[in-house]
């Protein structure tokens, strides 16, 4: 394990010394140039088969292709992205669509949750947001090892500006991420990773079993969803999109109310990624039929 981490610790050093955009640059090329031939993208090649028949194969591997240079930037730009300046002329940095949505919210006071997926840059959502008074806490699955583990979150802590709460997957988790909107916390979910014991949702056509919690806490508290990704717009130069919060389904039927609200974080993750399917992540086997080839 110590091993491990201290590759990675060797290799964030590396990316740490370059420019911002040349980590990106450097990084999502080499994972451009080597992602493709792992096995793992034969999932990905499945994906895009079974959601999007439409395509030759010519077209499924330039987008597996653009999905591992996006990746690669991924990991390039993280050790940069507490230096990244908000509305640059030019170069590295970043900006928000749809801004007066995050004021709006941090002027209530009340807690929120942001839903998004693993679109573009997904790292860049919580120091954005946060800018605006609006730090939020996120489940986690922490890495199996300890020292990569702290690693990672202390990357994470110091693009924030301070330490954040992490909820674990899973029951216990949702209890404490309750509690935290309870409390008037605000909190982020990436939704767009099969959960076996979510809801089934239908995710470009197709059934999908989709996590339930943000749904089903969203509803009890009566708490705005706010739904968001972020655009690549170039090496380490990022445009964070936020939408006005959703509407709270009231058919008078709970379950009823879960699924619908599901359905249209499911529906505007689908369009996001329909708009940059090379920015996606398509190497989880998402949707309910298992996926062999």
């Amino acid at each position: 394990m110590k091993i491990e981490a201290a590759l990675l610790s060797g290799l964030l050093a590396i990316l740490r010394r370059m420019r911002p955009e040349q980590a990106s640059n450097v990084a999502g090329r080499t994972c451009r140039m080597l992602g493709p031939w792992l096995p793992v993208s034969k999932v990905a090649d499945a994906n895009l088969r079974y959601v999007m028949p439409h395509l030759g194969r010519r077209s499924r591997a330039r987008i597996i292709r653009d999905m591992w240079e996006n990746i690669g930037r991924n990991a390039g730009e993280l050790p940069h992205i507490a230096q990244l300046p908000q509305n640059p002329a030019s170069g590295p940095g970043w900006d928000v669509v749809g801004a007066e949505h995050l004021r709006a919210q941090a002027d209530t006071g009340k807690p929120v949750m942001f839903v998004s997926g693993h679109i573009g840059n997904w790292e860049m959502l919580p120091p954005a947001v946060a800018r605006y008074g609006l730090v939020f806490s996120s489940f986690y699955r922490a890495p199996n090892n300890p020292y990569v583990d702290r690693m990672l979150c202390d990357l994470r802590n110091k693009a924030m500006g301070q330490a954040v709460p992490l909820f674990a997957k899973g029951a216990r988790g949702a209890r404490q991420a309750l509690a935290h909107l309870i409390r008037s916390g605000h909190l982020g979910m990436l939704v767009d990773q099969k959960m076996n014991d979510g809801i089934e949702a239908r995710f470009f056509g197709r059934p999908a079993m989709t996590a339930s919690a943000m749904a089903a806490m969203a509803l009890r508290q009566e708490c705005p969803v706010i739904a968001g990704y972020v655009e690549r717009l170039g090496p380490a130069r990022l445009r964070i999109h936020v939408s006005p919060p959703l509407p709270l389904p009231d058919t008078g039927d709970r379950k009823q109310d879960q699924l619908l609200l599901t359905q249209q974080v499911n529906d505007y993750i689908e369009q996001k990624i329909r708009q940059h399917p090379g920015s996606w992540l398509w190497l989880h086997r998402r949707w309910n039929r298992q996926l062999n080839n």
